[in-house]
């Protein structure tokens, strides 16, 4: 068997890297990020909403036929698995994005309803991918970032698309479908903060 160097391996993983980075878009659509300069916090919110998942227009369409797909292999694996579908947005995908954009924008995000603004991530479409060992595809999510008075969400003070943040772990040991979401979600947060950061300057 013909061993592949150790050089073009790490070339392989930096160049996946690199397009991975390019194929995410961070774009403003309204206002700016000004008004955050000198922010230490920023409360969160999310929104899941009209939600496309895959091929499906209807998310609950979407969860109805994996939850039945799974039922028919292990009685109560689907249910198992529909229910943590939706607890992962708490759990790991909300915190995800929280931590990457903290760090990245030097503004620490969660829930703080106390502080003078907040960021509603609005996700719009998710690819969950797969990942079979032989054959994998990578997750990634599309999504709006609002960013509003706390007080007076109707005060808009800037929007934001957040176009295919890609999910995938390092290594290739994503056979967790939360797992690839959730990254999905920590590169949007990093993309995001990296955003912020930069305008707010």
């Amino acid at each position: 068997m013909k061993l592949i160097p150790k050089t073009a391996i790490i070339a392989s993983i930096a160049l996946c890297s690199t397009y991975m980075a390019e194929a995410q878009k961070i774009k403003i659509t309204e206002g700016n990020f000004s008004a955050l300069k000198g922010q230490t916090e920023i409360n969160t919110e999310y929104s899941y909403e009209n939600v496309k998942v895959g091929n499906f227009d209807n998310e609950d369409d979407y969860i109805q036929k994996k939850k039945d797909e799974y039922n028919k292999k292990e009685a109560g694996k689907g249910d198992t698995w529909a229910a943590a579908w939706k607890n992962d947005r708490a759990s790991r995908f909300e915190p995800k994005f929280e931590e990457l954009f903290s760090e990245n924008a030097n503004i620490k995000a969660g829930k703080s309803p106390k502080a003078k603004y907040t960021l509603i991530f609005k996700t719009t479409f998710v690819e969950p991918g797969f990942n079979v060992g032989v054959m994998r595809k990578n997750a990634y999510i599309d999504g709006e970032i609002w960013i509003v008075e706390s007080a007076d969400h109707s005060k808009v003070i800037a929007k934001a698309t957040v176009d295919n943040a890609p999910g995938r772990m390092f290594g290739g040991f994503d056979f967790d479908t939360g797992a690839r979401i959730a990254e999905a979600y920590a590169a949007a947060g990093k993309a995001f903060g990296k955003k912020v950061r930069k305008e707010a300057e």
